[in-house]
């Protein structure tokens, strides 16, 4: 019944992480930083994972075995991993429903071209590092989730609210600034100087 699995931090054994296995069938999010992992070649078949964070480890290839293994992935994470060549990330075109990558502090980055390169080899990706292909910056959480639910809000008049949060706002720091001064008297009261 497991959905999410995070194991940052383990050893890992020869690329094999003990006890992570095809048990765990229901598994959407499976997180695995910094476990000193060489390869992806041993995960086990999760073909309900959507999520996979294998940042900080030293995988530099072998990643056709992802389609294989977890062919719903829709998020994957290879940040501070050991890739250099765009031809690395070919197998991922297998994935069909991935759609965020991240190679943060990889070699790979520093290529001539690098983001035109990986969006050109891997269409269905809609954001790169956090950024689609025009420069906008990736919602903080899923879209498909979250971003239905504040169009409805707009559109229900709802933007009415904002106005007297921001009046809240302004009231707490005025406050803040009387607590000031009157902490700023009390100094004087004591004699201690400032200087």
């Amino acid at each position: 019944q497991v959905k999410e699995l995070v194991l940052d931090n383990c050893r890992s054994e020869d690329g094999k992480v003990v006890g992570l296995s095809s048990d765990f069938e229901n598994l959407e999010f499976l997180s695995m930083i910094n476990i000193n992992l060489l390869s992806v070649s041993n995960l086990p078949k999760l073909n309900k994972l959507r999520k996979l964070e294998l940042s900080d480890n030293r995988i530099s290839g072998g990643l056709e075995v992802l389609a294989e293994k977890t062919p719903n992935l829709t998020h994957l994470n290879l940040s501070g991993n050991k890739i250099k060549d765009i031809n690395t990330l070919e197998p991922l075109k297998k994935l069909p429903n991935l759609h965020s990558l991240d190679l943060f502090n990889c070699e790979v980055t520093m290529l001539i071209n690098y983001r035109e390169s990986v969006f050109a080899l891997l269409p269905q990706l809609t954001y790169l590092d956090g950024f689609d292909a025009d420069e906008q910056e990736a919602p903080d959480s899923d879209p498909e989730a979250d971003g239905d639910a504040l169009e409805d809000d707009y559109e229900n008049g709802e933007e009415e609210d904002d106005e007297e949060e921001d009046d809240l706002d302004e009231e707490v720091i005025d406050d803040e600034e009387d607590e000031d001064d009157d902490l700023e008297g009390e100094e004087e009261e004591d004699g201690v100087d400032d200087e």
